[in-house]
C-alpha cells in the first residue's frame, strides 16, 4: 500500500488497470469451468436414464429373441419333411409279383385239378352203373339149358340185397324148367342209359332184344323186353339190387 502510494500516478494507474484486468479475466475463467462442469453433470444425468431404459428393455428384447426362435423351431420341426420312404427296387417287386401269380396259378391248378379229378371220378363211377346193369340184363336174358346152373351162378354173382335172396330162392326150379324145355335163349342190349344216379347207387333202363329156341319147337319170333334195374355200389364194385320189367 505505501508502494502504491509512493507510486507516481501513471505507474498506480497501470498497475490498477492490469490488477482490474487481472480480476475481470479470472471470473470469467471460473464462469467457463462452472459452466463446463454443470454440463458435465448435465450429461452425466441424461446418460444414466439411457443407460437404465436400455437396461429396461434388455429383458424384453431378450424375452422377443427366444419368443421367436423357439417360433422358428417349432416352424422348422413342422415344415420339416418326413424322412423318405425307402422305395423298393425293380427286382423285388418282380419277384413279389411272381411270387404272387405263381401262387395264384397253383391255387387255381389245384381247384381245377380237384374239380377236373371229381369230375372223373363220378364219370367213371356212372360208367360203372351202366355197365353193371347192361351185363345184368344180359345175365337175366341169356340161358343155356347145357350149363344152366354156371348161367345162374353168373346171375346170382351179380346180384345184391332183395334181387340176390329172391332169385336164389327160386334158381334151383328154374334150372329144372330149363333143363326140360332145353330151351336157349341169348339176349342182346339195343339202348341202354341212366335213368337216375347218386353216389352210391343209380337206376339203369335197358331195351333188351330176346331170341329164343326150344328143342324140337319151331324158331320163336325175337322178343323185345324193357327192364329197369336198380345197381347199387358194394365197396368198389357195383351189383343188381332189383329188377322191374318196363311196359
Amino acid at each position: 500500500m505505501a508502494d502504491d502510494a509512493a507510486a507516481p500516478d501513471g505507474e498506480l494507474t497501470e498497475s490498477s488497470a492490469a490488477e482490474e484486468s487481472s480480476g475481470a479475466v479470472e471470473p470469467d475463467s471460473a464462469a467457463k469451468e462452472a459452466g463446463t462442469a454443470s454440463e458435465a453433470e448435465a450429461t452425466k444425468k441424461t446418460a444414466e436414464p439411457a443407460d437404465e431404459k436400455v437396461d429396461d428393455t434388455e429383458p424384453a428384447d431378450s424375452d422377443e429373441t427366444e419368443a421367436a426362435e423357439s417360433d422358428e423351431e417349432s416352424a422348422d420341426s413342422e415344415a420339416a419333411p418326413a424322412p423318405p420312404r425307402k422305395r423298393m427296387s425293380h427286382l423285388r417287386l418282380a419277384t413279389i409279383a411272381g411270387l404272387v401269380v405263381v401262387l395264384a396259378l397253383a391255387g387255381l391248378t389245384g381247384w381245377t385239378g380237384y374239380r377236373g379229378y371229381k369230375a372223373y371220378e363220378g364219370e367213371k363211377q356212372r360208367e360203372l352203373f351202366l355197365q353193371v346193369g347192361r351185363q345184368g340184363a344180359i345175365n337175366l336174358t341169356t340161358i343155356d339149358w347145357e350149363h344152366a346152373e354156371a348161367d345162374v351162378q353168373r346171375v346170382l354173382d351179380s346180384a345184391t340185397g332183395t334181387f340176390y335172396d329172391d332169385f336164389q330162392n327160386r334158381s334151383a326150379p328154374f334150372v329144372e324148367v330149363v333143363k326140360q324145355a332145353q330151351s336157349k335163349s341169348v339176349g342182346s342190349i339195343s339202348e341202354a342209359g341212366l335213368e337216375s344216379a347218386s353216389n352210391d347207387e343209380a337206376k339203369v333202363l335197358v331195351a333188351v332184344t330176346v331170341n329164343t329156341s326150344n328143342l324140337g319147337a319151331p324158331q320163336q319170333d325175337p322178343r323185345a323186353w324193357r327192364m329197369r334195374l336198380t345197381v347199387t355200389k358194394v365197396g368198389d364194385d357195383a351189383k343188381v339190387s332189383n329188377v322191374e320189367f318196363v311196359p
